[in-house]
């Protein structure tokens, strides 16, 4: 990228020939008033300060990428809006990933939720149990499984058994009956651990998140549509947002194990 300027060695040459050139007043050997002024603007050129008439000297560069547009407040504010608001949109699907996940541990009661992972295949396809079955709890220690078709009662309770959820299905030929038996103290052990391991995923997907958007603001940077400046405050901004979600995340994890701490 070549800066157009001139250099001290390109004017000095004709800086001395224009000194020679000029009149001088006899005996002083001094230069006229008009004559010294022309003069020093070309010795403050040399200097590299003024244009060739006298005007503050600025370098520009041709090459057009390379000049830096400084971006207006509300320009940021735009793209900052934009960028945010999506970070926060997929935070906010990404809590509710680990509020499903966390449905799916069973506690001490009975909660139809303990069934949402459990898929089916129904005449070839996977499909979720709840769209082929209705799902009640006629007590807190029961499930009791209704299908729309009851030729899937016996592929629903295998189903059920394979999943390993630590409850027993048992199918009268006309619904399915699932008994939840209370906890054990190893066995609560254990689902606490599979809480924290789901809530670490979330925590994951969260940063995961901010990076993305970081990237988003480094590339206007680049685009030399923000400053560096600029990326550093928004980065700040974003990671509050972040530490937001990582508590809502926190915050559920607790509740969900003091569920699985009840007796």
């Amino acid at each position: 990228m070549a800066l157009h300027a001139v250099s001290p060695a390109a004017v000095s040459s004709p800086l001395r020939a224009l000194s020679r050139s000029l009149p001088q007043r006899p005996g002083c050997g001094c230069l006229p008033k008009q004559s010294a002024s022309i003069y020093s603007n070309f010795a403050r050129l040399q200097a590299g300060s003024v244009d060739f008439v006298g005007r503050p000297l600025a370098l520009r560069h041709l090459d057009k990428r390379a000049v830096l547009t400084h971006a207006t407040i509300e320009e940021i504010e735009a793209e900052k809006s934009v960028i945010e608001e999506q970070a926060k949109e997929k935070m906010e699907k990404a809590i509710e990933t680990v509020q499903t996940n966390f449905n799916t541990v069973r506690t001490g009661r009975a909660n139809p939720a303990m069934l949402d992972r459990i898929e089916v295949e129904y005449y070839g396809t996977p499909v979720n149990l709840k769209s082929i079955a209705q799902i009640s709890t006629p007590d807190a220690t029961s499930l009791l499984i209704q299908p729309y078709d009851k030729s899937s009662l016996k592929l629903i309770e295998k189903t059920i058994v394979a999943a390993n959820l630590g409850v027993t299905p048992s199918n009268d030929g006309e619904v399915i009956r699932v008994t939840v038996p209370p906890l054990t103290s190893d066995r609560r052990k254990e689902l606490a651990k599979t809480v924290a391991k789901l809530a670490e995923d979330g925590k994951v997907a969260i940063r995961n998140i901010r990076r993305d958007a970081i990237k988003a603001y480094d590339k206007l940077q680049k685009e030399k549509k923000l400053s560096e400046d600029n990326v550093k405050d928004l980065s700040a901004d974003l990671q509050k947002v972040t530490d937001g979600y990582m508590k809502k995340i926190e915050s559920i994890q607790k509740q969900k194990e003091e569920e699985l701490m009840k007796i």
